[in-house]
């Protein structure tokens, strides 16, 4: 890569200083134009300096963001750790020689299963007969994406009932655009059947049998329309395969029943009901939790008005469902903060009759997994995931007999078998991956994969405290960390916060950490109220209004990690993504002191201006809208954006994006970006990493992940003077 002068002069300042580098001055052809816009919400007057930035296809912009992208790419390449992480990650990685998941078994014995190998960039598709015998590789993304700018992602697959066909999703460059194929087993091609603008976020194609499908598909925009429109008016069609898609049937949708009402911001999928006489239609309510479930019998479906029979509201407050037999089962929060599962008949649902299955107590009640004759509740105790075992005939339960200090979660079951496959992990160990049969009571190694070199360290260890936060609530912290840790203010730390959607920040093992780890880093996660840890409660009491809470647990967490000395403000750096960049956006524009650096990922960080976002429509349900007073207010509050404020000493600032990002747009970033290196009046670097050939880091290759790992871990090592 060739270097201009003075950035040669600068990458120079970067590594000789003995101090923790600075930027002295950003360059004067690096600094954005200002160009006011004054907006007028309910009486206030709101100045946007950048609002220029939010046509991301301007060449202005364009050649901005890419100017910036390669000023932090620079500056990131150059940095003495930068390799060193890097290498150390790909180490690391090689120390298992594969990794299976996303598995699928079928009532025949077949397995379907995702595998990445530790040379590869990219997880493959394959197929076994049975486990004994010799795998079929059926899809392989890297060869796919040979020759092409930008590479392609496998977004799921799913087989048909029987095994005959697999329908399956690929994206390009991360932007989640997915189109759908089919791959025919017996002849070992593709069918024919391709479809586009395939919505799949809220729920993957369903076989009703092996002769065809339901799908969800965005509307077809005319040129010129608005961005917010994409995700109006979504539908769930049924292609029959070797038919013409643009005939496909619509069988759920808007205005389609007489007895199954939604708007236009609606999300209106199927789920089949295996073995089931039933289907059910679900509808989100943007990124809502609460669902509406309707339920059909099964040879009803294409009926020109289908008579759905409605199983529960949003009132109801359900958030997840399994069935057995002719039975749904509800997790529900109404008069249960924590939840509480409930079930009611299909072939007369009863929200307000329905029996309880599991009362409200302590425990977090979150989804639940089928076998073929029990069914497995999933639910949050003390931080941990437990397993239930119940027997729908008779109501019995048990727990499983799996290791009370780590967590549990089913990786693969199946309506059709008996046993079930788990894994069970900690902080600080790889997941044990075993095989459970109810009928044996039995609990064995499942040998899926070979032990790898670095799956239990050893070396590390984990608390769980909780803090004290500004109004007194208390809240989860946990640290991971290397055995005898002096406490003395000096550990590199990286705290780590979300606290959206109802979303739990779960017990995990991950190797990528290790190097950071290895380092004497801490690595810390703030369980903050916006998430789920604590049920619904704990969801509602971060969300709009109630926002501020989300971060303010945030700097209380840092502020304790600093008070109890296991760090100190110059070496405590703060991260959070997507709507976590309202964490740590927040976090560091409100208590600046108290972060050397953060890292923000993807962030949602101009509220105000969300809703004229692509996602914006979806998310009014979780952040509200600038429409209403409350909505205002909630939303200005949360805005990092506009809580910059001018000659302020901030923090070092890594913001990353991919150009593709469907979800949060990237002009967030840039005008983030562009706000922090006008305001800050310290020598800190303000810095936006892009990659071009991805989006919100879903569908991203081994190699883009590990690159942008490594280039944040030495940004947060310089930025330390480490």
């Amino acid at each position: 890569m060739k270097y201009s002068i003075i950035q040669l002069l600068f990458l120079l300042l970067f590594v000789i200083s003995c101090d923790p580098p600075v930027v002295r001055q950003l360059p004067k052809e690096y600094i954005a134009t200002v160009r006011p816009v004054t907006d007028i919400y309910h009486g206030v007057e709101i100045i946007d300096h950048y609002r220029y930035m939010e046509d991301i296809d301007a060449q202005e912009v364009q050649d901005w963001i890419r100017s910036q992208a390669s000023y932090a790419a620079d500056i990131l390449n150059g940095l003495e750790h930068k390799d060193t992480f890097y290498n150390r990650l790909e180490e690391v990685d090689q120390g298992k020689p594969f990794r299976i998941y996303a598995l699928r078994r079928m009532m025949d014995g077949g397995v379907f299963y995702i595998k990445r190998k530790s040379d590869e960039n990219q997880g493959k598709l394959y197929f076994r007969d049975s486990w004994s015998e010799s795998e079929k590789l059926l899809l392989d993304p890297e060869a796919m994406s040979a020759g092409s700018e930008q590479h392609y992602s496998l977004e799921f697959y799913k087989p048909s009932p029987e095994g005959r066909y697999v329908v399956y999703g690929l994206a390009m460059g991360g932007s989640e655009e997915t189109v759908v194929h089919v791959l025919d087993m017996q002849t070992g091609q593709e069918t024919g059947d391709i479809i586009d603008r395939i919505e799949t976020a809220y729920n993957v194609p369903q076989w009703l049998n092996e002769d065809g499908f339901f799908y969800c598909r965005r509307q077809l925009l005319a040129p010129g329309t608005s961005e917010t429109e994409i995700y109006k008016n979504t539908v769930t069609r049924y292609h029959r395969l070797g038919d013409d898609p643009t005939k496909d049937r619509v069988v759920f949708g808007r205005g389609l029943s007489s007895s199954a009402t939604m708007l236009d911001v609606d999300f209106p999928s199927i789920n089949m009901a295996e073995p089931s006489d039933y289907i059910i239609g679900k509808i989100k309510h943007g990124d809502s939790g609460e669902l509406t479930l309707y339920a059909v019998d099964r040879e009803r479906i294409f009926d020109k008005d289908v008579p759905w029979k409605m199983v529960c509201d949003v009132p109801d407050s359900v958030v997840s469902y399994t069935w057995f037999d002719d039975y749904i089962y509800l997790f529900t929060a109404r008069n249960a903060p924590r939840y509480k599962v409930v079930r009611t008949s299909l072939k007369q649902p009863s929200f307000m009759n329905a029996e309880v299955v599991f009362p409200p107590s302590e425990l977090v009640y979150r989804y639940a997994s089928r076998s073929k004759d029990r069914l497995y509740f999933s639910m949050l105790d003390g931080g941990y995931n437990r397993l239930i075992e119940y027997d729908p005939r008779t109501g019995n339960t048990q727990q499983l007999p799996l290791p009370k200090n780590e967590s549990t979660y089913i990786f693969s079951s199946s309506q059709h078998l008996a046993d079930i496959y788990i894994t069970s992990n900690s902080w600080t160990r790889a997941g044990k991956k075993y095989v459970y049969d109810h009928r044996t009571d039995n609990l064995k190694d499942l040998n899926l994969e070979p032990a790898g070199k670095f799956d239990n360290p050893g070396w590390l260890v984990s608390e769980r405290i909780m803090v004290k936060s500004h109004d007194g609530v208390k809240v989860p912290l946990s640290l991971i960390y290397r055995k005898g840790l002096k406490r003395d203010g000096k550990n590199p730390t990286l705290l780590s916060g979300y606290g959206s959607y109802g979303s739990v920040s779960g017990v995990g093992y991950y190797t990528s950490r290790l190097p950071w780890l290895e380092k004497g880093g801490i690595f810390a996660i703030a369980h903050v109220r916006g998430g789920g840890e604590y049920g619904k409660q704990w969801h509602l009491a971060g969300r709009m209004l109630n926002k501020p809470n989300t971060w303010k647990d945030f700097i209380s967490c840092g502020e304790y990690l600093i008070q109890e000395k296991y760090t100190s403000q110059a070496y405590l750096a703060g991260q959070g993504g997507s709507a976590g960049g309202i964490t740590i956006g927040r976090a560091i524009t409100e208590r600046p002191d108290l972060f050397q650096a953060a890292i923000i990922n993807v962030g949602d960080l101009d509220m105000l201006r969300i809703e004229t976002t692509t996602n914006g429509v979806p998310n009014i349900k979780e952040f509200g809208t600038v429409q209403d007073l409350d909505g205002f207010k909630g939303l200005l509050a949360m805005s990092s954006l506009h809580h910059v404020q001018d000659s302020v000493d901030y923090p070092a600032v890594l913001l990353t994006h991919g150009i593709n990002d469907p979800r949060v747009a990237p002009w967030t970033s840039a005008k983030m970006t562009a706000r922090l290196q006008a305001a800050t009046s310290g020598t800190r670097p303000i810095l936006l990493r892009v990659d071009f050939d991805a989006g919100h880091g879903i569908g991203s290759t081994k190699n883009q992940r590990f690159n942008e790992l490594a280039d944040k871990m030495a940004f947060l090592m310089w930025q330390f003077g480490l």
